[in-house]
């Protein structure tokens, strides 16, 4: 095995998008001759999978499909946004979202051990092909939910955001899909932790009541101020609090005159029936994902070393 350098170890690994270390051995193991390493890492092609996996896949989509009366929220990560892009991931991504919505898997695990839909191979079987072979990047199933019912869903801006959204109502899904897809905007452009001012856990509300009462024991002009005054007041910003952290509570974007909740009662008023906003999951995506920025040079020249 002869040595080789930096240089054609980065052109190996911008030419086929491997790993630096599986590109070092390559050349290696081939005198570096470059056509012979390509090839060599080629037939190493699902081998190296395993290697990827430890790399971080922050990119990728986020997508949404419903099918009849169910839905699907699922996110699949890639390394690089160009990937992403790709034929081959957004029809993987459609598979495996018809996957979930055919087989209900339990979890990620259960889903990879199912034939995908349309094929005759399970989903971990093309994910492996697809991840070692033809995209060559670390490829991640992050997470799905599936949900029956009446279901809106929004994706924003490509896959970046998804929004699943579940109605309680007499109505068709025909009939409140606008409503439901405007509650799934709202909730992909502010980002609302709690639907109801009921899933506020209290000891939230007692923390933001004690921050609030010690923020106005250091101003000067509400020290003074007697204590039911001060409770009072608090009392006031924990609805600010509620109004901007509730979903339903939160000022509608397109009609900042009403509430989310105020322009469903209006919508399903006018329809002339009853719609209840029961559950609302958002992804967006590569959310908790630590992205590792590195210097390719150096890293490569610490590799060599």
């Amino acid at each position: 095995m002869g040595k080789v350098s930096v240089a054609e170890i980065k052109e190996l690994m911008k030419s086929t998008g491997v790993g630096m270390m599986d590109c070092k051995k390559a050349l290696e193991a081939n005198d570096g001759d470059m056509d012979k390493a390509i090839e060599f890492l080629r037939e190493k092609g699902l081998a190296t999978q395993a290697k990827k996996s430890g790399r971080a896949a922050a990119e990728g989509i986020v997508t949404a499909v419903v099918k009849g009366n169910v839905g699907v929220l699922l996110e699949v990560n890639t390394e690089t946004d160009f990937a992403a892009n790709t034929d081959d991931i957004k029809n993987f991504v459609s598979a495996v979202a018809d996957t979930i919505i055919e087989k209900n898997p339990a979890d990620v695990e259960a889903l990879k051990a199912e034939v995908i839909s349309g094929g005759s191979v399970t989903v971990g079987e093309v994910l492996t092909e697809l991840a070692g072979m033809k995209i060559r990047e670390n490829i991640v199933i992050r997470r799905f939910e599936r949900r029956e019912g009446v279901l809106a869903t929004y994706i924003h801006n490509g896959g970046s955001i998804g929004v699943m959204v579940k109605l309680d109502t007499e109505l068709s899904a025909d009939q409140v899909s606008a409503i439901g897809k405007d509650v799934a905007m709202q909730s992909a452009a502010l980002n609302a932790p709690y639907l109801n001012r009921a899933e506020v856990p209290a000891e939230v509300i007692e923390k933001e009541k004690e921050i609030m009462l010690a923020q106005m024991a250091e101003d000067p002009k509400m020290a003074n101020k007697p204590e039911q005054v001060r409770v009072k007041i608090v009392e006031g910003k924990v609805g600010k609090y509620y109004s901007e952290n509730c979903l339903l509570e939160q000022a509608f974007v397109k009609d900042d005159k009403l509430s989310v909740q105020g322009y469903v009662d209006a919508a399903a008023k006018e329809l002339g029936g009853t719609i209840a906003v029961t559950e609302v999951i958002r992804y967006e995506r590569g959310e908790g994902v630590e992205k590792k920025e590195d210097n390719l040079a150096d890293e490569v020249a610490k590799m060599i070393k």
